[in-house]
């Protein structure tokens, strides 16, 4: 097949541990990986060290940001316990909030009802609200959303029975969209062994086929493909306590074309959550001068070690991936052409302006 003409590509759900664990990346590595994985736009979770829930560390992240950013980026604020009355004076310059419900990476949840409720209810529904929710959480995120009489936006759904509450509440009207990541379109917990437990470590876990069965079965309802890019170095991972997170950004085009070569979905449809629906969700409009070209029949071996991404590792080590970038230009100049990044770090921009 030829080369293939893709718009940039968007993933609303990376880390990159920038403030607090830049030797795991920083907005300079992870943006490079980002480009290489043919994503013009990063959009950065908040449970940093320390987390992005105040002015003080929003403008110390927007700064580093700024000076080295290589693609384009949105900054999300992080819900606390103590920052419900306060955080809607930051919509401004950040993309969205993120309330985390269960237990993550990071200091950031939260444990009460009511402040869910009420961060559901501050937050200005014009702005994007997401959710680590899983089980239980799930329908919790979505019941205090749509009591506000606001969208909420589910990441990395992982299990059946999430997907599947996910779908009545669509068909009832709800105002509630989801993600869903490679990893766990991909992998389940029968790859542990293989994998490495410690390097199987990850949040929500991988679970069993017939969950993976379901997320397949269920991309209908699937608005975005999102990589939940959670880099940590080897020796964190292969430690006694090892953190849980995948790195993701330069493996999941080729891993999400699996399903457009398996006839699972089509060309489309993968250009629909991995570019339209996410700058939907975010309001945001096409980047001008901006697009991918791949060639999804290129076969190349994952190897963590030749990454750009500063943990230097892939759950996908040794795999035959099919479908790789080839030329990534941002507005008008080339950022990353035939395994080179060329995008200087600075050239991203905020997409809150």
């Amino acid at each position: 097949m030829s080369t293939l003409k893709l718009p940039g590509l968007v993933d609303i759900h990376v880390h990159m541990r920038e403030p607090g664990a830049t030797h795991k990346e920083d907005y300079d590595s992870g943006t490079a990986a980002a480009l290489v994985g043919g994503f013009t736009v990063v959009c950065a979770m908040p449970n940093t060290t320390p987390p992005l829930t105040d002015g003080e560390t929003l403008a110390r992240t927007e700064a580093a940001a700024r000076a080295k950013a290589r693609c384009d980026y949105g900054l999300y604020f992080g819900a606390g316990a103590d920052n419900a009355a306060t955080a809607k004076t930051f919509t401004g310059r950040v993309s969205g909030m993120k309330m985390y419900l269960d237990q993550t990476f990071g200091p950031l949840r939260l444990d009460e009802l009511g402040a869910l409720v009420e961060h559901a209810a501050n937050w200005p529904a014009a702005s994007p609200l997401l959710c680590h929710a899983e089980g239980r959480t799930v329908g919790a995120a979505i019941l205090a959303a749509n009591l506000a009489g606001r969208s909420v936006h589910i990441c990395h759904v992982s299990r059946k029975d999430e997907i599947e509450l996910i779908r009545k509440a669509k068909d009832k009207g709800f105002q509630v969209t989801c993600e869903v990541t490679p990893h766990h379109m991909f992998l389940t917990d029968a790859d542990i062994p293989t994998i490495g437990s410690g390097r199987g470590e990850v949040r929500p876990r991988l679970a069993t086929d017939a969950d993976r069965d379901a997320l397949i079965a269920n991309l209908d309802i699937v608005d975005c493909f999102a990589t939940d890019h959670a880099p940590h170095t080897l020796a964190e991972k292969d430690s006694d306590n090892p953190p849980p997170g995948f790195p993701g950004l330069e493996t999941a085009l080729a891993l999400c074309l699996r399903l457009v070569h398996d006839g699972r979905l089509t060309l489309d449809g993968l250009i629909q959550r991995m570019a339209v629906n996410p700058r939907s969700l975010l309001n945001l409009k096409e980047q001008t001068d901006t697009w991918v070209e791949i060639d999804p029949d290129a076969e190349w071996v994952a190897q963590g070690a030749t990454m750009q991404t500063r943990a230097k590792w892939t759950p996908f080590e040794g795999w035959t991936m099919r479908g790789r970038v080839e030329r990534v230009v941002l507005r008008g100049q080339d950022a990353y052409r035939n395994g080179t990044v060329l995008a200087a770090p600075g050239t991203g921009r905020n997409i809150a302006g």
